[in-house]
């Protein structure tokens, strides 16, 4: 079982009216919820843990997380708002407006009921408080024992206490077994420099694979013992709304079928495990940038 613990909530992507005007459409999302969708789309038995409100978004998010096979059961229900994130598309490049105060997601102050074998971290719910030291907490607890990933998937704009984040990330990213860095979020974190050298100093820090993204160029993937590179697929994008959280679960779901989502695998993952895990989180994402919002693919579509 793996847990996904996260944000969820309603992308209002944009669309046009038949009479021409410009309208919002609300779509299922969050960086941790699409990992998620990912996931269960992927036949992974996998579990989702936010703060989840009882409004009709709510309900949204709760249907979309049920077809798309995620056991939803621990995530903690409120009459709280969800939140929601206009979303704005240039050349398919995807930006974003975050209204989160007092949301279901953000005020969350409980520990899921539940254990898994395997934990995934990130997104904007690791910038706010009260919700991100919850998050913080359920990795410090379980990284001892469980296999625990981090993707920061870093929206500065959302960030107000820099210093207090910066912290959270470096101590999570510390503890965790795999990192997953776009370019630009490792260029963020850790300044300039060579990413292969930031890559092994997150190694010797505690990790044990780092996946450092480079949009339509692909992927490298870093362990003790060397690297390996997956090229993205090429692909006519629509836009690009979940494409690296499809990717995280991509990648879960390949380590899984490697049998490599083990703490002891991971200290011994091979580079053709390492690959074909990789391939498997591209060939993913790039279905979904294929079309339009976060819409990962099933596997019937691999």
């Amino acid at each position: 079982m793996i847990l996904c613990a996260g944000e969820a909530l309603i992308d209002m992507l944009p669309r046009q009216t038949a009479e021409g005007e410009t309208a919002f459409a609300p779509h299922a999302g969050g960086a941790v919820f699409n990992t998620a969708i990912t996931l269960g789309r992927l036949d992974v038995p996998t579990q989702f843990f936010s703060g989840i409100s009882t409004d009709l978004f709510g309900e949204i998010l709760m249907d979309t997380l049920a077809a798309s096979k995620v056991d939803a059961s621990p995530a903690a229900r409120s009459d709280r708002p969800t939140t929601l994130a206009f979303v704005k598309l240039v050349d398919g490049q995807a930006s974003y407006a975050f209204y989160d105060e007092n949301t279901a997601g953000r005020m969350l102050d409980s520990q899921p009921d539940t254990t898994a074998d395997a934990y995934f971290f990130g997104g904007i719910s690791l910038a706010v408080a009260p919700c991100a030291q919850c998050y913080e907490a359920l990795q410090a607890s379980v990284a001892g024992h469980a296999v625990t990933m981090i993707d920061p998937n870093i929206r500065p704009s959302f960030i107000t206490d820099e210093a207090a984040y910066r912290d959270r990330i470096t101590a999570m990213m510390h503890r965790a077994d795999i990192v997953k860095l776009s370019d630009e979020d490792m260029e963020w974190l850790l300044g300039p420099g060579d990413m292969g050298q930031h890559a092994q100093d997150l190694i010797t820090a505690g990790a044990k694979l780092i996946c450092v993204t480079e949009g339509a160029k692909g992927v490298t993937g870093y362990t003790q013992s060397g690297s390996v590179f997956v090229a993205a697929n090429a692909v006519e994008v629509v836009d690009t709304v979940g494409a690296g959280d499809t990717f995280n679960g991509g990648l879960l779901a390949g380590l899984r079928a490697g049998d490599s989502l083990t703490k002891s695998a991971l200290d011994n993952l091979s580079d053709d495990v390492l690959r074909d895990a990789l391939a498997l989180g591209v060939k993913a994402a790039a279905i979904t940038v294929s079309r339009a919002g976060a819409n990962p693919p099933w596997a019937h579509e691999l």
